[in-house]
């Protein structure tokens, strides 16, 4: 079953509460990936279609002890505890062969986060994705340009992104990732085997004061901070 349709700003609204009232962080990276998983799950997938969430910080997460990160329990939805990051799209690309072999329709999304992309087994599995020609995965990456400790391009840079991703013999596409048109643009071009969709993205998108900035990777929102952003949501 699609998940209801909700409008960005309501959207933005509940997650802004969800963070405040558990004081706890990872909100920039939640809210960078906002606009295309509310489209994605809203519009896109269908009832046999896989969601990993492998930058499983940006989980937000309804009904769970633990304060950033998903459990494989209480959401039909989430198949696996990730947030450990690097090991999300192995999960997919397994499930999409399973998906193949047992003659199974429907699509494996994985969402990855571009610091995510440092990790050597994200890579493992992309050249294992393409081996198989797994036509049936969609790899999203929110591009957001930040991270733990500050820019992806002072971290550890692996800019350009698209160019590494194309050396695996992997499609891809690059596009702004608030905007749903090119999604559905970017997803109807689809080949015969798995393909990137580069999201370039603003952490924090939609709180003028978290937009683009690194330490709303990990900070809690205070009350004056959070009555402010949930004043932008009502503009």
């Amino acid at each position: 079953m699609r998940s209801k349709r909700v409008p960005p700003k309501q959207a933005r609204a509940r997650l802004l509460q969800m963070h405040f009232e558990a004081r706890t962080g990872h909100i920039g990276g939640n809210l960078s990936a906002l606009d295309a998983m509310l489209h994605l799950h809203g519009e896109v997938m269908a009832d046999n279609d896989v969601f990993v969430l492998s930058k499983g910080h940006a989980a937000g997460q309804d009904g769970t002890r633990l304060a950033g990160h998903p459990v494989a329990r209480g959401h039909e939805r989430v198949r696996f505890a990730t947030g450990s990051l690097g090991h999300g799209l192995g999960l997919a690309a397994g499930a999409a062969l399973g998906k193949r072999l047992a003659g199974q329709p429907g699509t494996v999304y994985c969402l990855l986060s571009d610091g995510e992309c440092e990790e050597g087994s994200t890579w493992e599995a992309l050249m294992f994705a393409h081996h198989r020609r797994l036509a049936n995965l969609v790899i999203l990456v929110d591009a957001n340009g930040l991270q733990g400790f500050g820019a992806t391009t002072e971290v550890a840079s692996l800019e350009p992104l698209a160019p590494k991703f194309r050396g695996f013999g992997l499609e891809v596409e690059e596009i702004d990732g608030h905007d749903p048109a090119a999604l559905d643009a970017a997803l109807a071009r689809r080949g015969d085997g798995p393909t990137v969709i580069l999201l370039r993205t603003v952490k924090g998108r939609g709180v003028s004061f978290m937009e683009g900035r690194m330490e709303w990777h990990y900070l809690p929102l205070n009350d004056e901070q959070y009555q402010i952003a949930l004043g932008e949501q009502a503009e």
